[in-house]
This record gives C-alpha cells, structure tokens and sequence, in this order.
C-alpha cells in the first residue's frame, strides 16, 4: 500500500513559494515582518503605535484573520496602506496566500510591511509565510512560560516584542525567566519589552525595524 505524506509535500511546496517571493521582495527593496502572537497580546496595538512613530516610513499592514476587517480599519485610521486577508478558517498564513494579499494591495509605494498573522501559537510557527523577518509577540498577562510550551514559535523568530509591560505590577511575570527561557532555545533572537500605551521600549523595537528596513534597501541598491 502507498502512503502519501500530505504535509511534507505541502511544505515544501510552500517552502519554495517562500524562497521566491523573498526574492521578490528584496528585488523591490521592501522588508516584510511576519507578526505572530496569540490573540489579545497586543499584536494591533504595538502596529498603530509604530505606525504612528514612524510617519517617516512608507507602511502597509497585511491583516490576516479568519473572518473579520476590523483590524484592517483600525490600521488605516492609524495611517497606514492596509489591507484585510480572510483565511476561510485556517489558522495560520502561508507563502501563496501572503503574495495574493501584497499583490492586491501593491508596495510600489510601501517600505516596509507587516504581515499580522493569524492569532496562533503552534501553526503560524510551521509555514513559512516569505518574510524576511519573523517577529513574536509575548504579553506580560500571557506569563513568562510560553516558551516551554510553545518553543517552535520562539525558535523560529527573529525578534521577540514582549508587550503590555506597563502592567508587570499586575501579574507574575518575570522579564530575566523569559528571557533565559527564549535564549535557551533561541540564542540569536533579540528581545524588546515594550509598551505600546506608554511609549516605553518602543524607540528600541522602532530602531530594530529601521536598520533592518535600511538592510534590504542598500541590498536591493547594491543588485545582491
């Protein structure tokens, strides 16, 4: 009897769609961030907030939900070339779904966009979406054990935003755990704590997306 395995060809069918609209990307000198969290950690919150810091910054908001066009809005309000992508019900996003969404929309005039995936700890995780970079979202409320129960989210990211720290009084969380936690899995991954209500730690996370913004840009001028 033949058995097919599914998900390994799926994968790496969306792997390779991946790998080229990350070249495509790079050729226009446009960054993508894929934001993953799970819901409620403020993944929309910290978008406005950045939008609204970073005016100087041509931004689009790839908005992926299962159903709703909230989020889109609230990121068009805030300034932002937004657009709403409805998943049908899956949980996550991937390659070919994350280009049909940017083509619609367009980036002849974005710098830099965001990609705020589905609310989703584990799949998310598991498909490469062609972002450049993978950024997740950690709330104090969520608590500082995510990354033991969730460690393929952390050691896929590039960056880990933990947000809501203006009310660290409030819960038990502990920033050096969580920070000993992620490393352990993850010794490259950068950590910014942030409040998106406050201001505080946001001229840090700021300064990550611009270097790395500036990154693909000198890139694409230099024709690597």
């Amino acid at each position: 009897m033949k058995i097919i395995e599914l998900k390994e060809s799926v994968t790496a069918s969306n792997d390779r769609d991946a790998d080229a609209l990350r070249e495509e990307l790079n050729g226009k000198g446009v960054l993508l961030i894929n934001l993953m969290s799970s819901p409620g950690s403020g993944k929309t919150t910290l978008l406005k907030r950045t939008v609204a810091d970073m005016k100087d910054q041509r931004i689009a908001v790839l908005e992926a939900d299962i159903d709703s066009a909230v989020d889109a809005e609230r990121m068009e309000a805030a300034g932002a070339k937004s657009i709403q992508v409805h998943t049908d019900g899956m949980c996550h996003m991937d390659a070919g779904m994350t280009k049909r969404g940017l083509d619609e929309m367009g980036l002849e005039d974005v710098d830099l966009a965001f990609l705020e995936n589905v609310g989703n700890l584990i799949c998310p995780a598991e498909f490469d979406t062609g972002a450049q970079k993978n950024v997740m979202i950690l709330s104090v409320p969520e608590g500082d054990d995510k990354p033991l129960k969730y460690p393929l989210m952390f050691q896929k990211s590039d960056v880990l935003v933990v947000t809501k720290i203006d009310t660290m009084g409030f819960f038990t969380f502990s920033l050096e755990k969580c920070a000993e936690r992620v490393k352990h899995l993850n010794p490259e991954i950068q950590i910014f704590p942030v409040s998106a209500k406050t201001g505080e730690g946001m001229k840090d996370w700021e300064n990550w997306l611009r270097e790395a913004e500036k990154e693909i840009r000198q890139e694409k001028e230099n024709g690597k």
